[in-house]
């Protein structure tokens, strides 16, 4: 018997804007070097463009609060084209290298393209172009791959949990076939989106959440599916984001438990960190003559519960109201879209965003390591908090 309950909230009542601090006089000059309490740069945007998906995923909008009387931002709360291009620039200028589109499902969001286009044209401090990727669930893709490769966009993400078409539907718990998510991302390939310079789509990673007793029976179908086409399969541990989705520690598959299982049946090579404050940890796949072959795709693991990272991480998170969040498991988020309307100039927002990185301590996951007496806890435990987090559907993931 199911005995999960699950609050009818208001999920925004959590993330009530926290005025900006005051600025100080004679603040320092900004650039690539601004660093939070524990050192870590700001090298990650997040931005959500819309709170409105069309899956009602059980980790992320269970259907039993995001159902048909659940009532979304108007279209005149969300921030628009320009003001989200505004705060990129300004984000850019403090250090940040890499920004990813999220919901909610980005691909709701009208005319997305355009700001794609406009996102596409920034450059970092050091001149290159921005990283510019977008989180989706696929269901739209087939349609739209085209149109996002001619705005700029280079990488993207699609969230895939099985193959099995019964484990698909219920995950997604609005009947969604999985063939149709797995379209989009051949239209993707077909359009050469994600295609690198190699000639091989190391801009396309498809993520699966695995949630023991519902899918990790399809690891393995996964990874020889989409290993099979050279793609990155990045597995992710079910996390407590929000308060929604029932968490409990028992639910957790660790991503070491993953790795040994892959390890049956693939010859897989740990691979060293592109960059810091990257989550994924990496492993490449030997071909079959026992050598390294990155043709052969490659596999990732995030770890947020067993393997924290949060020493590391260099992410911030736009709502799509214009609210700044500093850590995915964060209560409280910080008004910028205020900001962005009144007379004040780039130089005095980009001085109130730089004075809040530099006051972040956020490290939950740390935390919750310690409150749960280890890395991975025990089974059956479960994490009880007393603050209040803000939804992952809100501020993506």
């Amino acid at each position: 018997m199911n005995d999960r309950v699950i609050p009818l909230i208001d999920e925004r009542a959590r993330a009530l804007p926290v005025p900006l601090p005051d600025l100080v006089a004679g603040f320092e000059p900004l650039g690539e070097n601004v660093l939070d309490q524990l050192a870590r740069p700001l090298r990650d945007l997040r931005i959500s463009v819309t709170d409105r998906c069309n899956f009602r995923c059980s980790y992320c909008m269970p259907k039993e609060v995001f159902n048909a009387q659940y009532t979304y931002l108007p279209q005149k709360a969300l921030l628009s084209f320009e003001q989200i291009t505004r705060l990129a620039q300004i984000f850019v200028s403090l250090g940040t290298e890499k920004i990813r589109l999220t919901g909610g499902e980005p691909l709701l969001r009208k005319n997305l393209e355009l700001l794609i286009a406009q996102l596409s044209t920034l450059k970092t401090l050091q001149g290159q172009d921005i990283d510019l990727t977008l989180t989706t669930n696929g269901a739209l893709l087939a349609k739209k791959a085209a149109l996002l490769k001619a705005s700029g966009l280079k990488r993207i993400t699609v969230s895939v949990d099985a193959l099995d078409d019964r484990v698909f539907k219920s995950m997604n718990d609005v009947d969604f076939p999985v063939t149709n998510v797995l379209e989009g991302i051949q239209a993707a390939m077909d359009v050469g989106l994600g295609l690198d310079q190699s000639g091989l789509y190391s801009g396309i990673k498809i993520n699966m959440v695995v949630k023991k007793g519902t899918n990790e029976h399809e690891i393995l179908p996964m990874a020889r599916f989409f290993l099979a086409k050279g793609l990155t399969l990045r597995f992710i541990e079910y996390m407590d984001v929000g308060s929604t989705n029932g968490w409990r520690m028992q639910e957790v598959m660790p991503s070491s438990a993953v790795l040994a299982l892959l390890r049956t049946e693939f010859d897989l090579v740990p691979l060293q960190s592109l960059k810091r404050g990257e989550t994924a940890e990496r492993f490449g796949l030997k071909n079959q003559h026992g050598v390294l072959d990155s043709r052969c795709g490659e596999v990732g693991f995030i770890s947020s519960v067993t393997q924290a990272f949060c020493a590391d991480c260099s992410r911030a998170r736009l709502s799509t109201e214009g609210l700044l969040y500093l850590c995915l498991f964060a209560s409280q988020g910080h008004d910028l879209k205020t900001l962005v309307q009144s007379q004040a100039s780039n130089t005095v927002i980009a001085q109130s965003v730089a004075q809040l990185w530099r006051q972040r301590q956020d490290r939950y996951s740390l935390l919750r390591a310690q409150d749960l007496g280890s890395g991975a806890g025990a089974p059956g435990e479960s994490l009880a908090s007393s603050q209040k987090r803000v939804e992952m559907s809100y501020i993506g993931g």
